[in-house]
């Protein structure tokens, strides 16, 4: 099996543990990895704050960038609902406007083989048990973009059930907002950095040695969070743990 990897331009500038952990762990699993050299950021930054049509060129491109992949997968949630759910809005709105049909064309082509991973394992692959091995106690924060837009469900925890000597503790009001919330973090930071506080406190009444998530965006907002308190707890990507075996555990 052959599929693409769309790490994102979070992950790009400054998570590429991440990016490197899902094609470690793909191809541990049998799948040939491309990386499409063309793929830039989804647009998510500009549509969330109102610029519609300055994210069109972005669709267009991330489109074009992965045309001919029956699998595009990525490790980010907000970016794959990017993709999923917004994507075709734009390009219906474009063509409501006399603009053509070409950008809700490219959308309808790209839509139905875009994957967040945990969705890609288990939904195509198959597998639960991904051969991983992380020996410590785990709390797992679901995002927003992938619990209520993508619907990713219990997938993310039982992948992490499956891993061998990790222990999964659950985390208290997992289902509400960490605060980032992408540009909401930068206009409303105040309510932002208290829903921050909220999350980081519950994670730490869990005694976990790890915080983990499915986005990095998410992370590095609590990850920020836990460094000024000082916590003896770190943000980890769900990608970089399952990734992780006796021989090569993350760094």
């Amino acid at each position: 099996m052959r599929a693409a990897l769309f790490v994102t331009c979070v992950n790009d500038a400054l998570y590429p543990r991440t990016g490197i952990a899902v094609v470690r762990l793909l191809e541990r699993l049998g799948v040939e990895v491309d990386f499409p050299a063309a793929q830039s950021c989804c647009g998510q930054p500009q549509y969330n704050t109102g610029y519609r049509r300055e994210s069109e060129p972005l669709l267009r491109r991330t489109a074009e960038a992965f045309a001919g992949y029956e699998y595009v997968v990525t490790p980010s949630g907000s970016c794959a609902a990017m993709i999923r759910e917004h994507y075709p809005r734009i390009g219906r709105k474009a063509a409501q406007e006399g603009r053509g049909s070409a950008l809700a064309e490219l959308a309808a082509g790209l839509v139905p083989h875009v994957y967040e991973l945990t969705e890609f394992l288990v939904d195509v692959l198959g597998v639960i048990d991904v051969g991983a091995h992380f020996p410590h106690k785990v709390t797992y924060h679901p995002s927003c973009h992938g619990l209520r837009t993508l619907g990713l469900g219990e997938r993310p925890r039982r992948l992490l059930a499956a891993v061998k000597g990790l222990q999964l503790v659950e985390l208290p009001g997992a289902e509400e907002c960490c605060g980032f919330g992408g540009t909401f973090a930068v206009k409303n930071a105040d309510v932002s950095a208290a829903m921050g506080a909220d999350k980081i406190r519950n994670a730490r009444a869990t005694g976990a040695e790890v915080l983990c998530g499915a986005d990095n965006s998410c992370l590095a907002h609590l990850d920020g969070t836990l460094r000024r308190a000082g916590a003896p707890l770190r943000a980890l990507h769900l990608a970089e743990i399952l990734a992780s075996t006796e021989e090569e555990p993350p760094r």
